[in-house]
């Protein structure tokens, strides 16, 4: 649930793509943020990296948690149906990733729970491997449901650093939506695994199961913009 175990296909072309195609960007980018997000970062800084996931006139309205030493605390309450938060976990002892991001109504209903929940855990001294089992019973106990309906989830921040592999680090990946698709496969949207290789700005979570997610990275147009009066 926390892990963003992304097919291998994807992450190879993603992690390339031109939003971040400057390796010194890419590197002074990552020695600004923490190697471990937890509790002790600044109450307003966790804001702001919350907020930092979607535009403006979204999280400006929504209800933002921040990381307090017993798991999530509201910071706010919103009025936009929306939740911003920054989800992490533990990919070695001394780092954990970083994920800001801000669900729409449907996911702050069925996820979200997921995730305080999970945070609970790592806070009383679970291992990740204790939590991701723990949130799999949740599921098929029915204590945690899936989105029924589409949706979507904003991780725009340009301070994402996600783990693409267990036990292997994590790194800066770049700003992506995200939308609800469980269970469906990469042959439901018309592609093979071997040729989503070939889409740097497309992928999916997890192929197949209740929490997959499609994953989009926008990129910028090419097509010359309209001449003037057009």
């Amino acid at each position: 649930m926390n892990s963003m175990n992304w097919t291998k296909v994807f992450v190879v072309g993603a992690l390339s793509i031109g939003l971040l195609s400057n390796t010194a960007a890419i590197q002074a980018m990552a020695q600004e943020l923490p190697k471990i997000y937890d509790a002790s970062m600044p109450r307003e800084q966790q804001i702001t990296l919350a907020e930092s996931a979607a535009p403006a006139e979204v999280s400006s309205k929504a209800t933002v948690y921040v990381l307090g030493p017993k798991g999530y605390e509201k910071a706010r309450e919103g009025t936009n149906g929306f939740s911003c938060f920054v989800s992490r976990h533990f990919v070695k002892p001394t780092e954990t990733t970083i994920e800001p991001q801000c669900f729409d109504a449907e996911g702050s209903r069925t996820l979200l729970p997921a995730y305080l929940h999970g945070e609970e855990l790592r806070t009383s001294g679970k291992s990740e491997a204790e939590i991701k089992a723990d949130v799999a019973n949740g599921y098929r106990q029915g204590r945690f449901k899936y989105p029924s309906k589409p949706g979507f989830l904003y991780m725009m921040s340009s301070q994402n650093r996600l783990s693409a592999i267990p036990d292997h680090g994590t790194g800066i990946f770049p700003p992506h939506l995200m939308f609800y698709a469980p269970n469906m496969t990469t042959q439901d949207i018309g592609l093979d695994t071997p040729s989503l290789a070939k889409l740097d700005y497309l992928g999916m979570t997890h192929p197949g199961a209740g929490d997959n997610l499609i994953v989009v990275i926008p990129v910028a147009s090419t097509t010359p913009a309209s001449p003037a009066g057009r």
